[in-house]
């Protein structure tokens, strides 16, 4: 997989807490030069993510079914204080990585990847660090400027959040818009919830150039303790 296609469109399945919106996969830069390629076909499997056909309204036009839904999914996901589980990321040029990820709100979160992946991400509550093992190198981003700081807030408030642009119901799923300028140029991160469960089951970022990167997490487990050492970053080495 490629290194600038790693997530941060983090956050896709979150098993019980959805299995994220994490980090939701945050795509850091473009890829190469590849066409984007066509959207997966929508299904309910972790491997493959899925897509939201309906067009959705601006909060301050919410219906009250939409309104509902919100704010069920707020009361759920800001009760979610840690979660460990594993995740599938789908990058866009069809490459998928897959490994295991610990989160701490607020703010917090590890991706740890699976061989062949060289990638290890890492925020500490005030930035995120994309490690490239193998090329032992190391770039580090401002938290508050990536898509991440919205699944990694101490409370969410999807009801009012400026930056909501759309909301879509679906007998199953509700997927949230959200859009915002970020270090890496304008980005968009959309996350899929279970309509019954409130649970957050998906998320992609999509890069000012139209790229996406999805993931999906699943087998989580919430609110349990998560080691602190986990999200330590060591500023001396980073360039």
């Amino acid at each position: 997989m490629p290194l600038r296609s790693s997530p941060f469109v983090l956050l896709a399945r979150l098993g019980s807490f959805g299995a994220v919106a994490v980090a939701a996969s945050l795509a850091f830069a473009a890829p190469p030069t590849p066409t984007p390629s066509p959207s997966p076909a929508a299904t309910a499997s972790p491997k493959a993510p899925m897509v939201m056909q309906n067009a959705g309204v601006k909060p301050g036009g919410l219906a009250p079914a939409q309104r509902e839904a919100l704010s069920a999914i707020n009361r759920y996901f800001n009760s979610v204080r840690t979660m460990s589980g594993a995740f599938v990321q789908f990058g866009p040029d069809g490459e998928t990585a897959d490994g295991e990820f610990h989160m701490a709100r607020p703010g917090k979160i590890r991706f740890i990847y699976a061989k062949p992946s060289n990638l290890d991400i890492v925020a500490d509550g005030i930035d995120v660090v994309v490690r490239d093992i193998k090329n032992q190198t190391k770039d580090l981003y401002p938290l508050g400027k990536t898509p991440l700081r919205f699944l990694l807030a101490d409370q969410i408030d999807l009801t009012s959040e400026a930056n909501v642009t759309k909301v879509s119901l679906e007998p199953d799923l509700i997927s949230v818009v959200l859009e915002q300028n970020t270090v890496f140029g304008d980005g968009k991160l959309t996350m899929v919830f279970d309509r019954k469960s409130s649970e957050l089951r998906q998320w992609t970022v999509t890069d000012a150039q139209g790229y996406d990167t999805t993931v999906a997490v699943y087998n989580v487990t919430p609110n349990q303790p998560v080691d602190e050492k986990l999200f330590k970053i060591d500023r001396t080495i980073i360039r």
